[in-house]
């Protein structure tokens, strides 16, 4: 038995307009984001804080013990570079933007952060 068109076409375009909202277009800003929810190793963005690891006093986020073993043992795993300075920031210092496809940034202050636009696509 065949569906009717109503009930595959809805399924459809809810999928298309989907994956539209999802992605960042270039020139968007992006949002700031407290620390606690950005794992500092896949670079992803979690809807719960997840666990700090302290090194040198300072918090670093992993999602997981293999992200905080990372955290721990390689100090490359703590840096990032700001995209509008390109100058090394530590990731537990920094301010954090995500933009609409998850992409993390991270930036030595709010004014980079308000500065910064989402780049085209490669």
């Amino acid at each position: 038995m065949e569906l009717p068109k109503k009930l595959w076409v809805l399924p459809l375009i809810a999928i298309l307009a989907g994956g539209t909202v999802l992605a960042a277009a270039a020139g968007e800003k992006v949002k700031q984001v407290d620390a606690k929810y950005v794992c500092f190793v896949t670079l992803k963005k979690f809807d719960k804080p997840l666990t700090p690891t302290v090194i040198e006093g300072r918090k670093y986020y992993g999602c997981c013990d293999d992200c905080a073993k990372t955290l721990n043992t390689d100090p490359n795993s703590r840096i990032a570079v700001d995209p509008v300075t390109n100058k090394e920031v530590d990731k537990a210092m920094a301010v954090i933007g995500v933009d609409k496809a998850g992409h993390v940034y991270f930036f030595e202050n709010e004014t980079n952060l308000k500065t910064f636009r989402v780049p085209p696509a490669k």
